[in-house]
């Protein structure tokens, strides 16, 4: 019986995958024949041993394992057991020389590895679709808003783009993460490595060789919680990135705006009980297991804050955390990047919000033409000050109100201050700062595009 979403209605099957009880046994199987290999490589234990390990262990099964917890009531020393009976004579040599966590936060380091290449690929798709749409909308001028009010213009090309540089930094601070997350360990119960002797710091080199992890420089009994906190931290950022181009789109999709729309099939239902509704769903839906992604990050770093060389606080507690943010992590990224694939703009909604203010909005246009000119720039701010205030109280255009006003019209001529109110002359380098952010970050998602 599944009960949390994430069994049936949240995430996608490579993710749950990883995440997965199957996967995880698998990652610890890997573990201890990398760790017979080891051992056997510097003499520890016979190679005929370490065969029989790497060709028994992949037959054994969870099942089994949780057969022998039932009965003894340690987890990982029931998957020792479990593959010990399946590898004949060198089953006496499973687990040699390694405490629990050597195997269980080794197979954690698999996993991350396998992780980390599902968000680096998809967070490189959803950067190719914001390109994309920065490059498709490029000059496409539209109404900026501050304080959630009209401002001077801006594009829809430079608000993708200002996203896609976001998502790329992600890109960036998810390589750097990954050598500092994707790591193993062999120190034993402490840390000392004294069960395996002198050669202990050259076997667990060679066991997080063969795994294709980097190995711990030093540890205790578990490998330290900062390294996971961060892996959290930089879910929970992209998460808040995900939910902050949710909360656009949501607003711009707002019925008195109306500038744009996800994506709304012919046959898709909006409500239960009114049938125009078209709701932006998705972008909900993404803000909404945002806010369960960040959530993770408090308890992560308390899981580093452990007693002496190690407690137990920090298994339960992570046995929840990682394949749920995880899983929810890559599900919105999903989400997100198909909203943003599919999202339809409203051309004549965003001119009219554009000339919703009748020029107000374009007051700084003209009070900087006003200081080019020779004004003093404070005096032309309080100008165009009054003559915005004027223009709202009258509910008249701000072209009516400077037209009359010699201290303006007396240094830019009436057709001139025309000119300055389209705002389509008023975008500066916005084009230019979305072709040189698209020649910058292409090479970031060539497969993808």
């Amino acid at each position: 019986m599944a009960i949390h979403p994430i069994e049936y209605r949240y995430g996608t099957e490579e993710m749950r995958r990883i995440w997965s009880e199957d996967f995880r046994f698998s990652c610890i199987v890997r573990a201890e024949v990398a760790l017979a290999q080891a051992l056997a490589r510097h003499g520890l234990i016979p190679a005929r041993a370490a065969d029989a390990i790497a060709a028994g262990a992949g037959r054994a099964t969870l099942s089994r394992a949780k057969e022998i917890e039932e009965e003894i009531h340690h987890d990982m020393m029931a998957i020792v057991r479990a593959i010990a009976e399946q590898c004949g004579e060198g089953g006496g040599y499973v687990h040699f020389g390694a405490t629990s966590n050597d195997i269980l936060d080794t197979a954690t380091g698999l996993q991350l590895g396998e992780s980390t290449a599902v968000f680096d690929r998809k967070l490189r798709r959803l950067l190719a679709v914001l390109l994309r749409r920065s490059g498709e909308t490029r000059a496409l001028v539209c109404a900026a808003r501050t304080h959630g009010q009209i401002g001077v213009p801006t594009t829809y090309g430079l608000r993708f783009a200002i996203w896609a540089s976001e998502i790329a930094r992600h890109i960036e601070r998810l390589g750097q993460l990954k050598p500092r997350i994707a790591v193993g360990q062999l120190t034993g119960a402490v840390g000392t490595q004294a069960a395996i002797g002198e050669k202990g710091m050259e076997v667990q080199a060679t066991m997080m060789e063969l795994l294709g992890l980097s190995p711990v420089d030093v540890s205790n009994q578990v490998i330290s919680r900062d390294r996971y906190a961060e892996y959290f931290m930089f879910l929970a950022n992209v998460a808040t990135t995900l939910d902050k181009i949710g909360i656009e789109i949501r607003t711009l999709q707002r019925s008195e705006i109306g500038e744009v729309e996800e994506f709304f099939g012919s046959g898709q239902v909006g409500s239960s009980t009114m049938p125009h509704k078209r709701n932006p769903i998705r972008s909900e839906q993404v803000c909404g297991i945002a806010r369960v992604v960040r959530s993770s990050v408090d308890p992560a770093l308390g899981n580093n804050t452990l007693w002496d060389e190690r407690d137990l606080t920090n298994s339960s507690c992570e046995r929840v955390l990682f394949p749920e943010a995880s899983i929810l992590a890559d599900h919105i990224i999903s989400v997100m990047t198909g909203v943003l694939d599919g999202l339809v703009l409203k051309p004549e909604r965003i001119q009219a919000n554009l000339s919703l203010l009748h020029g107000i909005n374009m007051a700084e246009a003209v009070m900087i033409a006003l200081a080019e000119r020779g004004m003093d720039r404070q005096e032309a701010h309080e100008i165009l000050r009054r003559a915005s205030m004027e223009a709202i109280k009258r509910n008249v255009s701000l072209l009516e109100v400077l037209s009359g006003n010699p201290d303006v019209t007396g240094i830019i001529p009436v057709h001139e201050i025309r000119a300055l109110l389209d705002p389509a002359r008023y975008i500066g380098t916005a084009p230019a700062q979305v072709e040189r952010l698209i020649k910058k970050l292409s090479p970031l998602c060539k497969e993808a595009m």
